[in-house]
């Protein structure tokens, strides 16, 4: 049998893969993540993606198209809900690419992730799967989190520090630049 397996970065794939390569003896890496921001961290995990699928056996379907445009268009004015599109965007193109391929199954690597809405994507997960006819593995891969996180700095592999897309960038961060301008440091604001 052989899954496509939707992958959202590399360090997320360490435990998924190893959950996988116990039922399935097919798996395909599906790099598919328009959402990220910026264009270099974007290449950063797709490298990183490759090379863990080479290191692994696991063929590599590689989408190169960096969305960034189309990902702003559809979160103005919704930024707040983004994941819920974010998600089924990626999670969609996934089980098409499933049902094209005549794959077995499809799963995603966000499933790994305690930080994402995990809930809503077993549900669009789900709801693809009837849309497309390719069933969808679940499992709930958070369930190996600090195995993952361990073998993945064991590994060596790039290790992002935010979800991906620029709103998620901007959370990250804030906390960590707003100590920079409690120093007395002026800050411009130039909103009319």
């Amino acid at each position: 049998m052989k899954i496509l397996m939707h992958q959202c970065c590399a360090p997320c794939s360490v435990y998924t893969v190893k959950v996988l390569k116990k039922s399935f003896d097919t798996i395909y890496g599906y790099y598919y993540n328009p959402n990220i921001h910026p264009v270099k961290e974007f290449y950063l995990r797709l490298e990183s993606v490759e090379k863990f699928n080479k290191k692994n056996n696991i063929n590599s379907i590689i989408d190169e198209y960096y969305g960034l445009k189309e990902f702003v268009r559809k979160s103005v004015y919704r930024e707040e809900n983004r994941c819920v599109f974010c998600y089924a965007w990626r999670i969609e193109k996934a089980a098409a690419v499933a049902k094209k391929g005549n794959f077995d199954y499809f799963t995603t690597t966000l499933l790994f992730s305690k930080m994402q809405n995990h809930e809503l994507i077993k549900e669009l997960c789900q709801s693809f799967a009837r849309k497309y006819g390719v069933p969808f593995y679940y499992n709930d891969f958070r369930e190996g989190w600090n195995e993952g996180l361990s073998e993945s700095k064991n590994m060596d592999i790039y290790r992002q520090q935010y979800c991906g897309c620029i709103y998620s960038e901007e959370y990250r961060y804030k906390k960590q630049l707003s100590g920079y301008y409690k120093k007395g440091r002026p800050i411009m604001d130039n909103r009319v």
